[in-house]
This record gives structure tokens, sequence and C-alpha cells, in this order.
């Protein structure tokens, strides 16, 4: 179906994402590609946009019958800490070039670093996708990705999750707690007040409370939050997205009072629940870095791990950026941070966090 393409010219340019067609005609090719992520479609590149205040520069390729041969969503990220970097997908576990021919990739991704070039972005990270080309530095050990099929009902559940964390769940289930799912202003103020307290615990600043209420805006009724009560007291929540069967758990903490309630644990089986629900099939529980408790918490689920594939291009003589918290050099600033007030960290974390990327 693609081999006209290789004797075609390929038409390159950056899509216009405030033109309700436009948009919706890469939807239509993203959902249709075996490859598409929710990080494709231009729903979550005009979230990050709004929400981090970055820009967008969603490259489209045009086959010689004017249909879309392939995309690369990109967000030129700035930040006075971090420098600045042109990212495939900002804020996202994937992204990267989507595209069927490996010609279209590759001039993709050239006008891609031509671009970086262009916006003075000395750093291109891709998240995902075909490799680029032969001068990127390919990473397949930082990350690693946690996906399964969710089982029929609640007991093939628990009979999916490993013994240990099985009965976890199952005293989760005892204790007297409050489900709640929706996204209007309680639950949106509640999430953001559990996920800021438990980053903050974690040592790390705080998403802009933008970034998630324009997630939520763009995606409507493909992703909401899923409150844990107790007493009414919000003590866990998460935003999932929801895509071609897919449940998406993707920001999500405790507060300290989660820990002794299980409350995580119960929000997690009565997200696999909810998305039953809605006609989910699978769950994937998202990224995290190699040898960190959060990817052993996620393999005690019965969720084995899948190197990721990112890739990285550093213009000459400047510098690979590396933001992440588990980066040795900021262990005092973690451990600072996660003494400090949270009205503190509040304040002061969405300014850093804006610009991680």
């Amino acid at each position: 179906m693609n081999a006209p393409l290789l004797s075609r010219p390929v038409g390159l340019r950056v899509a216009d994402l405030d033109d309700a067609i436009e948009r919706a005609r890469i939807g239509a090719f993203v959902h249709d590609h075996a490859d598409g992520t929710p990080f494709h479609l231009p729903a979550w590149s005009i979230a990050v946009a709004r929400g981090c205040g970055q820009t967008n520069h969603y490259l489209v390729a045009e086959g010689g019958n004017g249909q879309l041969a392939g995309v690369m969503p990109l967000t030129e990220v700035h930040s006075p800490l971090f420098g600045r970097a042109l990212v495939s997908a900002a804020f996202g576990v994937g992204g990267g070039i989507l595209a069927d021919n490996p010609r279209v990739a590759a001039e993709l991704a050239e006008a891609a670093w031509a671009l970086a070039g262009r916006l003075s972005c000395p750093v291109m990270e891709v998240r995902g996708g075909p490799l680029p080309g032969p001068e990127w530095h390919v990473d397949t050990t930082r990350y690693i990705g946690f996906a399964r099929d969710l089982a029929a009902d609640d007991d093939a559940e628990l009979l999916a999750i490993p013994r240990k964390q099985r009965a976890e769940v199952r005293k989760s289930l005892e204790i007297e707690l409050e489900v709640a799912v929706g996204s209007d202003e309680r639950e949106q103020a509640e999430h953001y007040a559990v996920y800021a307290e438990s980053v903050r615990n974690l040592g790390t600043p705080v998403f802009p409370k933008s970034l998630f209420s324009e997630v939520l805006r763009e995606f409507g009724k493909s992703a909401d939050l899923l409150i844990i009560r107790e007493s009414g007291v919000a003590v866990s929540s998460v935003l999932s997205l929801y895509w071609n069967g897919t449940v998406y758990p993707y920001w999500g903490g405790g507060t300290r009072a989660a820990r002794a309630l299980r409350a995580n644990d119960r929000m997690y089986f009565e997200l696999m629940r909810h998305a039953r629900t809605r006609g989910c099939t699978r769950f994937d529980f998202g990224r995290s870095k190699t040898g960190t408790g959060a990817a052993a918490f996620k393999k005690n689920w019965g969720f084995e791990p899948m190197p990721l594939t990112y890739y990285e291009r550093v213009a000459e003589g400047a510098k690979a950026r590396d933001a992440s918290p588990a980066n040795p050099k900021f262990s005092l600033q973690v451990k600072v941070w996660s003494k400090l007030p949270l009205a503190v960290a509040n304040r002061v974390g969405p300014w850093i966090s804006r610009g991680l990327g």
C-alpha cells in the first residue's frame, strides 16, 4: 500500500493544530496506525503547550495524493535550568516518528533536526518509534514499560496478581474507602493536592496544575480522575487516558496517609475494574526507571518489564541534558525538596517542572 510513496515526492510541513479539520485528520491517522499512542495525538501536544507554556511544532508528511504519510509531534521545551530541547513527545512516555515508509520516517527525522537548529535547540529527544538515523544515540536501558491484558472480571484480575500483592489488594478492599470518578472542579482540586504532596515527598517538583486541566479538557471523555477518599478526604488519585481499548494511568500518587490505608493498591485495582466497564482490555502501567521502587511495585502486580527505546541527538559542542531526579548530582536537591513545606514546593515546583519536558 505504501510502495507508491517511494517514487512520489513527500511534502513536509508544520501542522496547524488550531485547525479542527487538521486535528481530526491527524487524529484519524494516529488512531489507525498500529504504533499510534495517545502521545501522538494533537490533543496531547496542545495540552502540553498550553499547560506548560511551551510551543508546538507538529510535523506532518503528505504523499503525492495529499494523504498523510507520517507524523511527528514536537514540542520546543525551554528551561532556564535545563536548557532548550525539541522533544517528541514532550511529557509523554511515547511519541517519536509515526510512518510506515522508512523513507518518510528518515525525511521527518531530518526535517525535525533542521527545525531544532533553527529554533536554537541543541538537543533533540525522541521517545519511541523507528531509529531516526545513524547520528542518533540509542538508549534501551534507562526506562522500562509495563503493560498487560486486563482479566475478564474482578476474581480473575485478583488471580492475575502475584500472591503477595494480591493479599495487599484484598486487605485494601476490606477497608471502608470511597471511590469517585470524574473530572469536575472538586476532583481536579483533590487530584492536584494529592499528586503535589506525593511528588514533594519523593523530592521532585510538581507539574503546573494547568497541565492536568488542559489534558482533561483536550481528551474530554477519553480521560478522567479516579479518587480514593477516606472519611471524605482524598488520599490517592490518578489521572488516566483511554485509547484504543487501553487504559493509561498516567499521573497518580497518594498522601502519607495512603500507605496505611493501602489506598494506592485500592486505587489501581478500582481503575482496572473501571477500565473494564469502559470497554478496555489492556492496562498500560507506564514507564519507570530501571532498578527503582516504582518499577518493583509494577512488577509486583504481575507486569513484565519491557525496555523502552529512546533516541537523542546533540549538536556539536553541546551537552546532553539529564534532568532526572535519579541523577546522582541532584541527590542533595531531592533530599532538600522532600522536606519543603507544601506551600513552597507548590509555588516553585511548576516553574521548574514546566521545562523538564
